[in-house]
């Protein structure tokens, strides 16, 4: 695909584009003088509590494998394709 910029509304386009590049350049500059700061606290006290569980528990939840591990060898472990698709769709909804 090639863009003609010699047509004239083409060139209206870029100089418009132009306009509009130099009129938010000078926005941002505007709003330098204008100081923004952005405070973060968090207690840590509950920080460290979460990660002291977090490295406490296991790593691998064994009984949950052996649970799986079961039911497929078994042949009771069933997909249902409606629910994983479903599932697929809410998690990047």
């Amino acid at each position: 695909m090639r863009i003609d910029l010699s047509n004239s509304s083409a060139g209206e386009l870029s100089s418009e584009l132009s306009t509009q590049q130099v009129s938010a350049q000078n926005a941002a500059q505007a709003g330098k003088s204008a100081e923004d700061h952005a405070t973060f606290t968090s207690d840590s006290a509950s920080v460290n509590s979460l990660v002291s569980a977090a490295l406490a528990s296991p790593e691998i939840r064994q009984d949950k494998v052996d649970s799986l591990r079961l039911s497929v060898s078994s042949g009771q472990y069933e997909l249902d394709p409606a629910k994983i698709a479903s599932s697929m769709v809410d998690q990047y909804a």
